[in-house]
């Protein structure tokens, strides 16, 4: 069976700009889009509203999405789209949705001048529990965000893309994430900067004589493993522009700097098993709240 890329669906400003990526992302990988919406047993629209039967809601929510997808085929001509509508837990919905899926795209929320965003219970829950790819999408969210500026300095989808972004734990390698990343690069014909972030040296917090040199040894060192790292991908990918970034400090914050003119942003999350239910990571965590370009959580073992 063909894979799709599947975007979930609601009415929110957020969900609306994921359905306009997830079908950018259905053209340049091939894909029909499947647009789903997941409706809880008792939805909460029919419990505030005592007029609103859920008949009529399910009308509504039908008429929600023959709308969108009406308006994705006028506005990407070519594309092949689907629709479904089913009931359940939304979150277990999507992630099961998420595994015929190539990958899952979501809405996430904004907060304005705040400084970070906010990432919904059910966004947070199906990023921890899905095998799949997850990617989150800002309700801001505009096909020119993602492409540098034309000659003339004005936004443009013409333009090429922006960098493809992924944060790399070099102590842990994995194919699954290096390979979405390059793909994604590869795709858009854009670079891939590749960030790893280390820590100081133990000693530089005390300054003793010799830390300078130390800190050039462990950098030149770490530098060194990360080109080890992709060597084998950039000649799998050799069309690809690699950027490779080793950078001492925080891994979140260095990735969350470091992601300021990304078009897209990749992070891994190793799937865990365990009494205390699915993690995303500390990284990953800050990488959804506070990068504002489309952020792809891949699981990978």
């Amino acid at each position: 069976m063909s894979r799709t890329v599947t975007v979930g669906l609601d009415d929110s400003p957020e969900s609306r700009a994921a359905a306009e990526w997830a079908a950018r992302e259905a053209l340049l990988r091939g894909l029909p889009l499947k647009i789903v919406y997941a409706q809880e047993p008792t939805p909460k629209q029919v419990a505030r509203t005592p007029l609103l039967d859920l008949d009529s809601y399910r009308h509504w929510a039908q008429q929600l999405t023959q709308e969108a997808a009406d308006g994705i085929r006028l506005r990407h001509p070519g594309i092949e789209v689907t629709t479904e509508q089913l009931t359940g837990t939304v979150a277990d919905v999507l992630c099961e949705a998420a595994g015929f899926a190539e990958l899952l795209v979501l809405g996430s929320r904004g907060l304005g001048g705040l400084g970070g965003f906010m990432v919904g219970s059910v966004s947070l829950g199906v990023v921890a529990r899905a095998e799949r790819p997850v990617v989150l999408v800002r309700a801001q969210e505009q096909a020119t965000d993602e492409h540098r500026t034309d000659p003339a300095g004005v936004p443009s989808a013409a333009a090429p893309f922006r960098p493809v972004v992924l944060g790399l734990d070099i102590d842990h390698p994995d194919d699954t994430l290096l390979e979405f990343a390059f793909d994604a690069a590869a795709r858009r014909e854009a670079a891939l900067r590749v960030i790893h972030a280390w820590p100081a040296p133990a000693t530089s917090f005390y300054r003793f004589a010799g830390d300078v040199e130390l800190h050039d040894t462990f950098e030149r060192g770490q530098a060194s493993l990360l080109s080890k790292v992709l060597r084998a991908w950039r000649q799998k990918f050799p069309d690809v522009e690699v950027i490779e970034a080793s950078r001492c400090g925080s891994a979140a914050q260095v990735l969350v700097n470091g992601s300021r003119d990304a078009s897209l942003v990749v992070v891994g999350r190793q799937i865990r098993t365990g009494s205390f239910g699915a993690h995303i990571g500390h990284v990953t965590h800050a990488a959804l709240h506070h990068i504002t370009a489309p952020v792809a959580v891949v699981a990978h073992s």
